[in-house]
C-alpha cells in the first residue's frame, strides 16, 4: 500500500483532492477528450491535472491504448479506494437533509429564560414526538442571548432582545402586556388597582442592571417604592406569596406562577407599559437545517396556546 503512503505524505502539500475526481472521471470515460467535456474543462486542463495526480501518486495511472486511455494496475487499484468515497461526498453534498424526529438521537442546547413554562411543554410534546431527542437547557436573557447564540452555546432560544447582527434570525412567538402580581390575603384590591394604589404599595423590583431601577422607571421615570430587586422572574411567586409586596411581571409569568401558586392573583396595570415580545432566536444558517427546524415548529406549535 506504498501509494497511499505516497499520497498521504502528499495530502496537503501538492496533492488537490480536485485531481481525484478528475482522475475517476477520465477512468469513467477513457478518454482525456470526453473527460474535459463532462467536467466544463479544457483537454490541456485535465491533462494538466492527471499529471500533478501522476506526480503525486509517484508512477503512470493510464496508458495510451488504441483511440483513449486505459488504467495502469496501479490506476486501477487507486479507482477502487477512490470511487466509493467520491460517491459518499457527492450524496452527502446533495442529500436533502431528511431528519426523522422518531429515530432522531440529536441533542438541542436551549436557551430559555427563568419563565420556565414552556420546558415542562416541550418535554411533554417531544415524548411523543421525538421521544430520543436531548434537550440541554442554558439560561439565558436579553443581555447575554446574543453572545450565547454567535458562540455556539445554544442552538436556538426563547427571550427577548435588542438589535441582532445579521447573522441571527428572530420569529415572534406571542406578545403580551404587563400585569401586576399579588398575595390577596395581604394585598387588598378591589378589581385592578388604581394608579395611586399602585405607587403607595412596596414593590419587588426586576432590575437587570443590579439596582432599584425596573421597567416602570425605565419606561416611564416613575419611581416605586422598591423594597428589593432581583435579576430575574424565577422566584417572584415565592417572594410575593405571604407578603405584601407588588411585582410587575409579564402576563405569561403571572399565569405560570398562578397555576403553581393558586393563592396569588393578578391584576392589570393602572399605567400603560405597553406589549412584551417573547421571540425564538436563532443562526441564520440553521434556517434550513431539518433538526432545527422541528424543534423551532415544536415550540412555536406550544407557544401558540399563550396567542389564542
Amino acid at each position: 500500500m506504498l501509494y497511499i503512503q505516497n499520497m498521504r505524505e502528499n495530502y496537503g502539500t501538492s496533492l488537490d483532492l480536485n485531481l481525484l475526481r478528475v482522475f475517476s472521471v477520465v477512468a469513467d470515460c477513457g478518454s482525456v477528450t470526453r473527460a474535459a467535456s463532462q467536467l466544463y474543462l479544457t483537454q490541456p486542463a485535465v491533462s494538466a491535472a492527471l499529471r500533478r495526480l501522476n506526480d503525486a501518486v509517484g508512477e503512470p495511472l493510464f496508458v495510451r491504448e488504441g483511440r483513449g486511455i486505459a488504467l495502469t494496475h496501479r490506476g486501477q487499484r487507486l479507482l477502487a479506494v477512490v470511487r466509493p468515497h467520491l460517491r459518499a461526498l457527492v450524496d452527502a453534498a446533495l442529500s436533502d437533509g431528511v431528519f426523522d424526529p422518531l429515530s432522531s438521537e440529536t441533542t438541542f442546547r436551549l436557551g430559555l429564560p427563568d419563565t420556565n413554562d414552556l420546558l415542562p411543554q416541550l418535554l411533554r410534546q417531544l415524548s411523543k414526538t421525538a421521544p430520543l431527542v436531548k434537550l440541554i437547557v442554558v439560561p439565558v436573557q436579553f443581555r447575554t442571548v446574543e453572545q450565547a447564540l454567535s458562540s455556539h452555546r445554544v442552538d436556538m432560544a426563547v427571550s427577548v432582545a435588542d438589535e441582532l447582527p445579521a447573522s441571527l434570525s428572530r420569529q415572534t412567538l406571542y406578545e403580551g402586556g404587563f400585569v401586576c402580581l399579588f398575595d390577596p390575603r395581604h394585598v387588598h384590591f378591589s378589581g385592578a388597582p388604581s394608579t395611586r394604589d399602585y405607587f403607595a404599595h412596596e414593590h419587588v423590583v426586576v432590575s437587570y442592571n443590579g439596582d432599584l431601577r425596573g421597567i416602570v422607571e425605565d419606561s416611564l421615570g416613575r419611581v416605586r417604592k422598591a423594597r428589593c430587586s432581583v435579576a430575574s422572574f424565577a422566584n417572584m411567586g415565592a417572594i410575593v406569596e405571604g407578603t405584601n409586596l407588588l411585582a410587575t411581571v409579564p402576563e405569561v409569568v403571572a399565569q405560570s406562577v398562578c397555576s403553581v401558586r393558586p393563592k396569588l392573583r393578578y391584576e392589570r396595570l393602572p399605567i400603560a407599559l405597553g406589549v412584551s415580545g417573547v421571540e425564538l432566536l436563532y443562526r441564520r444558517a440553521d434556517e434550513n437545517d431539518p433538526a432545527s427546524k422541528f424543534l423551532r415548529d415544536s415550540i412555536h406549535e406550544i407557544c401558540s396556546r399563550y396567542r389564542s
